[in-house]
């Protein structure tokens, strides 16, 4: 077994550091699958970037730049998942970047070109995205307030191309005003009670929140230089506040601007659930750090070789939500959202050695169903299959997933004419 383990790892590394297996062509094949299972649908692209810290010493940095406020050293992963907006399943990756700092930029942020600055990916990622979600119905690109600033706004939309971002910054309107003021001015669309997730600075709790809508124009700002970029762009703004909240507690205000027409209050509300979808990618880091895969406890030692582990680690943490989405079996996604045709014929062959007479230990799910790929995904990485057990977690996902690829390559070895 140790000599399987290390021939695996040896293999791992002579992939890993080959010139010709780039970042690039690996952040390609994100989206192949994509493509396929977002066709028809109204995909929430939702992009983010995350610090992923690698441990290093004052001596050997491993040729990794900075991360985070500089006190730490890493890659940055910026990825877009693509969700689906009425189920909220995640249908896979559409676009990304993996990279590492080369040192401190000097020159001010606001002399150096859109292209120079790092704040470009948030566009560059949705433009690349567009042909991985070509078949989609509609595409509404969903981003947090790092994303707020006007080219973004001015060159991402079209047709069935939306935008949905929270507002960071309070931008002078044309006629006069600013976002936060004009809000303040409308009427009251409405009230209801929405559960707010849970973060390391707040428990999860009910909000009683208010809503109001409206359309704004935002004006250029007079630092944008770029050619082509338009002199306003009318947006909605949706701004969302809590009321009758605890003492202690800082209440939730949510000013989400959107390409969107919000005509009614119910389509208001709508604009704050996909908004509330975010979280999924927050997920996504969280498996692909401590509640999963635990990149961040690499001991690869090179850069380029952290980056491109991350860009290959990037597309099984999907898979891993994927199934964790699906294993109570109320997901309709069908496996092949993650797994090739001939993956799913390797799982139908696993799935008859755990063929057990009792009838509690057997697989529930329909065949090529994604719940029924979890379900044998769990027992190879270790779950007993007893519906009354806990339920497999991302870690037992990842053990099976990597113990599978094995399996799948040996068969594919053996039945080769």
């Amino acid at each position: 077994m140790a000599d399987g383990v290390r021939s695996i790892e040896v293999q791992f590394n002579r992939f890993i550091g080959n010139d010709r297996v780039t970042v690039g062509r690996i952040i390609e094949g994100w989206g192949e699958p994509t493509f396929a299972s977002s066709a028809g649908r109204h995909v929430l692209a939702i992009q983010d970037t995350s610090n992923i810290s690698i441990r290093t010493t004052d001596d050997r940095r491993r040729g990794l730049g900075e991360v985070g406020k500089g006190h730490s050293y890493g890659v940055l992963l910026h990825p877009m998942l693509a969700v689906d907006a009425e189920t909220g399943c995640c249908l896979g990756l559409a676009s990304g970047d993996v990279w590492t700092r080369k040192g401190r930029v000097t020159t001010p942020h606001g002399k150096r070109k859109l292209s120079e600055k790092e704040s470009s990916r948030w566009i560059d990622t949705a433009k690349s995205a567009k042909s991985v979600l070509a078949a989609a119905k509609t595409v509404t690109m969903v981003a947090d307030r790092e994303a707020d600033f006007f080219a973004l706004w001015a060159l991402v939309p079209e047709r069935n191309v939306h935008v949905l971002g929270r507002v960071h910054y309070n931008r002078p309107l044309v006629g006069g005003g600013h976002l936060t003021s004009v809000a303040a001015t409308w009427e009251l669309a409405g009230t209801r009670h929405v559960s707010v997730r849970e973060r390391p600075d707040r428990p999860e709790r009910i909000a009683e929140l208010q809503i109001r809508y409206g359309t704004v124009t935002i004006k250029r700002p007079r630092k944008v230089r770029e050619p082509g970029i338009a002199k306003q762009v009318t947006l909605t703004l949706v701004d969302v506040t809590e009321v009758n909240h605890a003492d202690g507690t800082e209440p939730l205000h949510w000013s989400l601007a959107t390409t969107h027409l919000v005509d009614s209050a119910s389509k208001a509300w709508e604009i704050v659930s996909w908004y509330q979808m975010r979280w999924i990618i927050e997920q996504f880091f969280r498996t692909l750090k401590a509640q999963g895969f635990r990149i961040e406890q690499t001991q690869l030692w090179t850069a380029g070789r952290i980056v491109k582990l991350v860009a290959i680690a990037a597309h099984a943490a999907v898979i891993t939500m994927q199934m964790v989405q699906a294993r109570d079996g109320k997901s309709a996604e069908p496996a092949l959202i993650a797994f090739s045709s001939t993956q799913i014929s390797t799982l139908s062959a696993i799935e008859k050695s755990y063929l057990e007479s009792t009838p509690t230990r057997q697989n529930p799910h329909a065949h090529s169903s994604m719940a029924w790929a979890a379900w044998i995904i769990a027992r190879i990485g270790g779950w007993d299959g007893y519906r009354s057990s806990r339920p497999p977690g991302p870690i037992t996902y990842r053990n099976g997933l990597n113990s599978f690829y094995q399996i799948h390559r040996g068969l594919r070895l053996v039945c080769m004419p």
